[in-house]
């Protein structure tokens, strides 16, 4: 098979594993830099370039598009589609779970569990907001933050309201969202390949900071989750469409909440706690995925 990693950087710990483990099973794997692809839109069919070249067919894409070039690296997604190539997480279910917002209104649509979540525009709404939410402390989340930028603790009302306000003034999109206190800053990490979770950690905060993000500080270790919790993983990963997800929950008094649904993943996190090659199971995935759609007539639109 040949197989195109979409990676800014083929340094980077996750596009090094999935290079590595394609090879070892015979694969042909090149790695592409989503910015360096350019596209011809033409009567003769979608054309992708690259670097002064037009690239060639590849059978399957394994797409690693950072938060910052979501528009762009899924335009490029999207031409590799329209080409017949096989994409992991295709490109409507990546710029899904990159709107936070739209993600959490399909995931509720679907009566899966969330932290109670509230999204305004107006200033004159903010104090109506604090009280849907359940008052303060609660968290404020700027929409388009990653790895936990972007994330604030609003502590007493005074300071969720200062907050949001200024968010607003900036003309900024933020989302209030109540605050699980009983989950100690910790939260689950489920790694979903296909319709498993293959994979799991606990991800807790350092001393004195709420968000669990390793790049904030946090620390990893092995979890065993439950029944339920491996359920709401699958089906949130499945609610928005993807097929290689990190969908992180919240242990609450109300049961499992979804925070996020991650579709770019990093491997290292969860490769180095769980001792799980994640690396071969994505692969191994993307081989039954074509071995199936070979053995039967394939029609893409």
């Amino acid at each position: 098979m040949k197989i195109a990693i979409l990676s800014r950087r083929p340094d980077l710990y996750s596009t090094k594993r999935l290079v590595e483990e394609a090879e070892k099973q015979g694969h042909t794997v090149r790695v592409v830099d989503t910015l360096r692809c350019y596209m011809n839109l033409g009567a003769n069919g979608p054309v992708i370039h690259y670097k002064g070249e037009v690239l060639p067919k590849f059978d399957a894409i394994i797409p690693r598009i950072g938060a910052s070039i979501t528009f762009y690296g899924s335009a490029v997604l999207r031409q590799f589609e329209m080409q017949g190539v096989f994409a992991v997480n295709d490109s409507v279910a990546v710029t899904r779970s990159r709107d936070k917002l739209r993600a959490l209104q399909l995931l509720s649509r679907k009566g899966i569990g969330l932290p109670i979540t509230g999204f305004a525009h107006s200033p004159d709404d903010i104090a109506d907001l604090i009280e849907m939410v359940g008052g303060p402390p609660l968290v404020v989340k700027l929409l388009e933050g990653t790895q936990g930028i972007g994330v604030v603790l609003a502590e007493t009302r005074q300071a969720a309201e200062s907050m949001i306000d200024a968010f607003l003034d900036m003309r900024a999109h933020v989302l209030v969202q109540e605050y699980i206190k009983e989950a100690s800053g910790a939260d689950i990490r489920c790694f979903v390949v296909g319709d498993k979770v293959i994979a799991a950690m606990k991800r807790q905060a350092r001393a004195g900071e709420f968000r669990s993000n390793i790049h904030c500080g946090g620390t990893a270790e092995l979890v065993k989750i439950t029944a339920e919790e491996r359920t709401i993983a699958i089906q949130a990963a499945k609610i928005i469409g993807l097929n290689v997800a990190g969908v992180d929950l919240l242990r609450s008094n109300k049961g499992p909440l979804v925070m996020e649904v991650n579709s770019s993943p990093g491997l290292a996190g969860i490769e180095q706690t769980t001792g799980k090659n994640v690396a071969a199971m994505i692969i191994k995935f993307i081989e039954n995925k074509l071995d199936k759609s070979h053995r039967r007539p394939h029609h893409r639109g």
